[in-house]
């Protein structure tokens, strides 16, 4: 068994070197922000060519519906243009009022417009002790302690993260 004193020298080292991964993170951040604020002026200015380009193209297309009868859409320099059938959408105000119609016009279609459901709810379910849980038929699972290594995130510490569990996934594919 390992003394408080070999547990605080590792986790002092684990902090350093996480500390060292953090500084290191934010250096490639930084230079990723220089680089986006030499390249954001040009693209933002080719964002607004594009939409005012799909503004003229969208205008053409609709003041041209007949070009589009049969078919519909084409492909012309790679874009497909035209007109497609959008999906309708179901809209009602108050489900209760839309239910108490179908029950009253349609009474042989309820079970198969109206969904009926029950569920248990879970976080008052947790309340319950264990000995009022065992009668219910409820077993508490993964309750047991387990070690515990988690820093408190800040933004730099969510992208190490997630860096580190990106590398994790690269090793288990490597094996």
């Amino acid at each position: 068994m390992s003394t408080l004193a070999t547990i605080e020298h590792n986790t002092k080292t684990f902090a350093d070197k996480r500390q060292n991964l953090n500084a290191l993170v934010q250096r490639l951040q930084d230079d990723l922000e220089c680089v986006k604020r030499h390249h954001l002026p040009a693209i933002k200015a080719a964002a607004e060519d594009v939409a005012e380009s799909q503004a003229v193209l969208h205008s053409t297309i609709k003041d041209s519906k007949d070009a589009f009868k049969s078919p519909k859409t084409m492909i012309i320099s790679g874009v497909r243009v035209g007109y497609k059938k959008e999906k309708g959408k179901i809209v009602f105000d108050d489900e209760a009022t839309v239910i108490k119609l179908i029950r009253k016009n349609h009474p042989e279609l309820a079970d198969t417009l109206i969904k009926e459901s029950e569920s248990v709810l879970k976080t008052p379910l947790a309340q319950l002790s264990a000995a009022e849980l065992k009668k219910l038929g409820v077993e508490v699972t993964a309750d047991t302690d387990q070690v515990l290594i988690k820093p408190v995130d800040n933004d730099i510490d969510k992208l190490v993260t997630a860096l580190l569990e990106e590398g994790e996934q690269i090793l288990k594919d490597a094996v």
